[in-house]
């Protein structure tokens, strides 16, 4: 039985409030169309309108807030990174390496400080600002129910008093349900009568806190920030100072994996018999510095990269005793290319015959022993190449070859290209290597150039062109 009262009960209320919602709906429409008036209120109208301004401009306050709180953060993370970077690169005896690091501690200790201290005093406070107007807003809508509800009342009983034949009841009990609709939007109009000019004033306040907060707190960030930076320059200073003296010594890096470096051009056997086919290898590994440990060689990796590449992993030296075509050009001097003529296997050709004829009287002997010593066979294979090359020498180059080209590059390792200025290469693309635009955007390390197969394919510059870590490649001609 308790059920179905409880049930009943719950019927009923649903009942109700369905019924109030299609009164509603029905005074609304009569307004609508003018054939019911609405009590209006001009005064509290204003009021809403600048509840509404108030509540928009807090929510962009506090959206903009948030965005300032995550810039700050972010800065916080890149201020820790930069710092990190300068005590990894900071060599253990340096001077003002421990005041380095006590400043980075204190760097983002600062920057943790800051961010805290504005969730404290300015996102906080912001937050219950604006958690009052979700309420607030509620009790408006109610109060506009409540005052359709009041019109609907009034407008009922009024059509019971002029109508021509008079319920007492029923005018009774509608004047009583006047009576009630009346007083429950009354109490709801007086309360909000005076919350909301309240409200809409006490943004002033609000404003002036909160930005005066957030000036204040950046003030003393800044200020302090500006004491960290003014001792870390003078711990730099320093430290120019002491390398302005001399006192580091740069030293070479050992290398473990450092090739032997093999004769370029071997001098022929002492007993005058023909030469045999030698074994070339080609080492381009930088000589060592005057002073330096022997067998100490300088890194491949540039000491200021523009984007920071690996270091490519040491390259297997496996000897080889087959002759590249790259490796026979790489015996002559740049400004030096001899014109060689083309024998067959049968015909054994002397080195007068070969590149006699291109040498001129005041040539060095070094070019005319690295150009006999050369196998007649080798230059056989290779003289078309060669001679096509000495062809294209004069004027401007070749017309196949992109324009201000300068010599080219083969590929040693793979490399990934971190931006869309680079080229991704592979171990074994060949690049030919052109200048820079503008000369004052090379960075050390790197070259610009175009890779051969992309050349040959669209033979569009703009398109294909690329920077890439030389210390990747090796060249070729």
């Amino acid at each position: 039985m308790a059920e179905m009262g409880s049930k009943g009960v719950t019927a009923g209320k649903i009942a109700s409030n369905v019924q109030k919602k299609l009164t509603r709906a029905q005074e609304k429409v009569l307004q609508k169309l003018g054939k019911a008036d609405e009590t209006k209120d001009e005064q509290f109208e204003q009021c809403v309108q600048n509840f509404n301004k108030q509540l928009t401009e807090g929510t962009r306050l506090q959206k903009d807030l948030r965005t300032y709180l995550a810039s700050v953060k972010a800065m916080h993370e890149a201020s820790k990174k930069l710092n990190e970077c300068l005590q990894e690169v900071y060599e253990p005896d340096w001077p003002g390496r421990d005041e380095a690091n006590k400043i980075a501690e204190n760097n983002d200790l600062l920057w943790m400080d800051y961010h805290q201290k504005l969730v404290d005093q300015a996102l906080l406070t912001m937050d219950t600002y604006l958690g009052q107007f979700p309420d607030i807003k509620s009790r408006i809508a109610k109060r506009g129910r409540k005052l359709v509800d009041y019109d609907s009342a009034r407008h009922h009983y009024e059509s019971l008093q002029t109508a021509k034949k008079k319920d007492e009841v029923k005018i009774a009990k509608a004047e009583e349900e006047l009576i009630k609709a009346q007083k429950v939007f009354e109490e709801m109009n007086v309360d909000l009568q005076e919350e909301l000019p309240s409200l809409w004033n006490s943004r002033v306040g609000f404003y002036v806190n909160t930005f005066q907060s957030i000036a204040g707190l950046e003030e003393n960030f800044h200020r302090e920030m500006s004491k960290l930076n003014q001792s870390l320059n003078d711990v730099l200073v320093s430290l120019e100072k002491q390398q302005g003296s001399n006192t580091f010594t740069v030293k070479a890096q050992p290398s473990d994996n450092a090739p032997a470096k093999g004769n370029k051009s071997p001098s022929p056997p002492p007993d005058g018999s023909p030469a045999a086919t030698p074994e070339i290898r080609v080492n381009h590994e930088p000589e060592p510095a005057s002073g330096a440990t022997p067998g100490a060689t300088i890194p491949k990796s540039p000491s200021q990269l523009r984007k920071g590449p690996p270091v490519p992993p040491p390259p297997k030296h496996t000897p080889s005793k087959e002759v590249k075509q790259e490796q026979i050009l790489s015996l002559f001097d740049d400004a030096f290319v001899p014109e060689i003529s083309v024998t067959t296997p049968s015909q054994p050709a002397e080195a007068s015959e070969v590149i006699g004829g291109a040498q001129e009287p005041g040539e060095t002997a070094a070019s005319e022993a690295a150009s006999s010593s050369l196998p007649a066979v080798v230059v056989e294979t290779f003289s078309a190449t060669v001679n096509g090359a000495v062809e294209g020498s004069s004027g401007t180059g070749r017309l196949d070859l992109p324009p201000g080209f300068m010599f080219k590059v083969q590929a040693q390792h793979d490399y990934t290209a971190t931006d869309t200025d680079e080229l991704q290469l592979k171990a074994g693309d060949v690049v030919l290597v052109i200048p820079f635009q503008n000369p004052e955007e090379q960075d050390e390390g790197w070259l610009m150039g175009v890779k051969e197969s992309d050349w040959n394919q669209h033979k569009e510059l703009e398109k294909c062109r690329g920077v890439f870590p030389e210390n990747f490649t090796e060249r070729v001609q």
